[in-house]
């Protein structure tokens, strides 16, 4: 899902890239020298010159490391690192679904630098100028930043664990179950588990990058888009796409400042607008003016929008009015829809069976490709280097190698991170996280940590290196499969739920910052930036990541007081899936409804085998065919955020009809404008809801009937 426009772009660029070496070695002069093989060599090296991106550069000078990572980019990193942080935590407790930020983290970060070296060069105080390294720091390190507020679980497994999500289910409501969310704890645990995935990766990222030539096609997409900002044609239009994000992110921050006026009451407001009708209302099929997921149905592609809404149409549209007319039968009349025991644990159990079908069946995918693959380059006997080397341990120069990939490789080599650093840093880590984290969650027990990182490098790597080759990374999956097992093996009695829960944090993020870390080298070779300093600015953004998103989510958990109820501005959805899963791993499927079990053998199955149709047809038949990840999604929600994401498609898909140029070079920036700007509606939405500031209005919407009532009812009181 992630960058998908952007990786498709990159992918065409390194097509015509290839194309010119391999026309290059067939242009060599034979035995005979002719003439037209002469010439076909001089036209090949000017074709490669031409699609050579570091001849671009050729005469910019490649700052050392520590040039690198200067005061401003730090600054500018902060400041977006709370913006992004802000954003994801909102899509987040909404829907869960998070796109690529990458393309609006790289502009903003251009943007911000680009203005403050501006005003240095005119008051004639500016000593650095700005490089696409800087611009690669920054975006390391936001990243690495915003990507904490996800893999930090605070809409997943770490909220999964409070007392408001227990409530909801029936099972597992014992103390020993339940942790509430405390700012200090938090920033503490993720302190403690977010950093040994960094060190654990480090020695092999020669091996990943260059042995390897993994081609990670996000962080291929991020380097495509810094270095085309930093060309005089790519600054021009950076320019104008900072523009036209800047317009949009007003225009969305009024339209949320908009809104709250009319949000006084409960089922108030724009968000509660029956606009298909108040029937389909009450099975959520209704558009609710949410800027945001407008933006993130323009990044997505069109695929995964129209399969949520097709997952939306098939559970809320047919199989819950289905189910709920068997009240009485399948289970008792007299439960709320909120119970687990009743329709809310079909809604739920069902769309747990497809993501862990899902999860599965790609789980088993990218091993099967990756462990062949990593048995052929083992066995290769070019394994050492791709490039020949030289006793200093630059490379050689070879007539068959392009310049790019001389250029990047000397490059890449130069700023050694020392294998000591790696190994004693995992050492120290792990030593540290063994003793503590058990204080945290006394659950879970020390040698459950132990077991952990042990394995831990091994699924690391495979993480990244399915990554590498798939862009496709499975944290999330490594984090259910330590759920089941920790869960399981700590038992009910001992706590099992919280410890299951607390596995998945270590797992998930010791898996996560690992493959993004693989991911921010490949953008650092692609824009010849220092390894050192991608690795510390990396380090650096988790640190602020560790502090941020806690404080980001703690102004949510007091702001809100309805976060994560069903039904509500913030339902954090996957926080209840998380517990359930954490609930099954433990107690087995006793909990489950009549028929439950049932159809969620039927939905687990059907993922696996859309999944191997989907592979069978081929590339162009695939298309056409749902993801079904994204149809699990709306089960438990609801179908009205992919109403928004599919009216984001249509508004893309008609500007690509009306011009695609444009379309292909401003749609990135309007959907980032609208996300953006929602997004930091938040944070005034939520000092108000702390200041027990109101909203002065509340629009609700009757049917007649209920309108006739409330007459009769306010003539009455006159």
């Amino acid at each position: 899902m992630e960058n998908d426009h952007g990786s498709v772009v990159e992918d065409h660029g390194v097509e015509m890239s290839e194309q010119g070496q391999i026309t290059h070695r067939r242009g060599k002069r034979d035995e005979n020298g002719s003439v037209e093989t002469a010439k076909a060599s001089a036209a090949d090296q000017e074709m490669e010159e031409m699609t050579s991106i570091e001849k671009v550069f050729e005469g910019k000078r490649v700052p050392p490391w520590k040039e690198q990572l200067t005061f401003r980019a730090l600054v500018v990193s902060f400041v977006l690192s709370i913006m992004f942080s802000i954003i994801v935590m909102k899509l987040n407790l909404t829907t869960g679904i998070i796109p690529s930020l990458n393309v609006s983290a790289g502009l903003l970060g251009f943007f911000f630098v680009k203005s403050w070296t501006k005003i240095l060069e005119k008051s004639g105080l500016l000593k650095h100028p700005f490089t696409r390294q800087e611009n690669t720091v920054i975006q390391t390190c936001v990243v690495a930043a915003y990507g904490i507020a996800f893999s930090g679980g605070f809409g997943s497994y770490l909220f999964a664990m409070s007392s408001k999500t227990a409530k909801q289910s029936s099972e597992a409501t014992s103390s020993q179950d339940i942790k509430d969310p405390q700012l200090g704890w938090m920033i503490g645990f993720l302190f403690l588990v977010s950093f040994i995935g960094l060190f654990s990766l480090v020695p092999l990222r020669k091996i990943m990058i260059i042995d390897y030539k993994l081609s990670y096609p996000s962080g291929t997409a991020t380097a495509f888009l810094i270095n085309g900002f930093h060309t005089p044609q790519g600054a021009k239009l950076a320019k104008k796409q900072v523009k036209m994000l800047g317009k949009f992110f007003v225009g969305s921050f009024l339209w949320g400042f908009f809104q709250w006026f009319y949000t006084a009451g409960d089922n108030c407001g724009f968000v509660n607008f029956p606009t298909l009708g108040l029937e389909a209302y009450k099975n959520r099929f209704y558009f609710d003016f949410s800027a945001t997921y407008v933006g993130v149905g323009m990044i997505c592609p069109y695929l995964v929008n129209v399969s949520v809404l097709l997952g939306g149409i098939l559970s809320w549209g047919i199989m819950w009015p289905l189910i709920g007319n068997r009240k009485g039968s399948w289970y008792s009349a007299t439960l709320p829809t909120s119970n687990l025991h009743g329709l809310q644990g079909y809604r739920v159990f069902i769309s747990i069976a497809m993501i862990l079908g899902d999860g599965l069946y790609n789980f088993v995918k990218v091993l099967s490709k990756t462990i062949p693959a990593i048995i052929a380059h083992a066995r290769s006997k070019n394994m050492a280097s791709t490039l020949p080397l030289t006793e200093n341990g630059f490379p050689a120069t070879d007539a068959t190698i392009s310049y790019d990939e001389q250029r990047r490789t000397e490059l890449f080599l130069k700023d050694q991170i020392p294998k000591k650093v790696a190994f004693v840093g995992y050492l120290i880590v792990a030593i540290i996280s063994i003793v503590t984290v058990p204080h945290i969650f006394p659950q879970i027990k020390w040698y459950h940590i132990l077991v952990t990182y042990i394995f831990a490098p091994v699924l690391a790597f495979c993480n990244a290196y399915g990554c590498g080759l798939t862009d496709w990374s499975l944290a999330s999956t490594y984090g259910k499969l330590a759920i089941f097992i920790f869960g399981a093996w700590v038992g009910a009695s001992h706590g099992g739920v919280l410890a299951g829960l607390a596995a998945c944090g270590v797992m998930m993020n010791i898996v996560s910052t690992a493959s993004d870390l693989m991911q921010d080298f490949k953008t650092g070779y692609l824009t010849l930036a220092s390894p050192r300093s991608m690795f510390i600015s990396q380090v650096i953004g988790t640190a602020m990541g560790c502090v941020i998103a806690p404080c980001v989510f703690w102004l949510f958990y007091k702001a809100f007081a309805d976060l994560g109820v069903p039904g509500t501005e913030y339902p954090a959805p996957y926080a209840l899936v998380y517990r359930n899963m954490a609930i099954l791993g433990v107690d087995g499927f006793s909990s489950l409804p009549k028929h439950c079990l049932t159809l969620c053998y039927i939905f687990f199955a059907g993922a696996i085998l859309i999944n191997m149709l989907r592979d069978a047809v081929g590339k162009k038949w695939a298309q056409y065919i749902p993801l079904p990840m994204a149809m699990a999604i709306p089960f438990y929600i609801g179908p009205y955020f992919a109403i928004d994401m599919c009216m984001g498609s249509l508004i893309l898909f008609i500007w690509e009809r009306l011009d695609k140029t444009k379309a292909d070079a401003f749609a990135s920036a309007v959907a980032s404008g609208l996300i953006c700007g929602d997004g930091i509606w938040t944070l005034p939405q939520s000092i108000l809801a702390l200041a027990k500031v109101k909203p002065p209005i509340c629009m609700k919407f009757l049917s007649r009937k209920t309108n006739d009532k409330v007459d009769t009812f306010l003539e009455t009181l006159s």
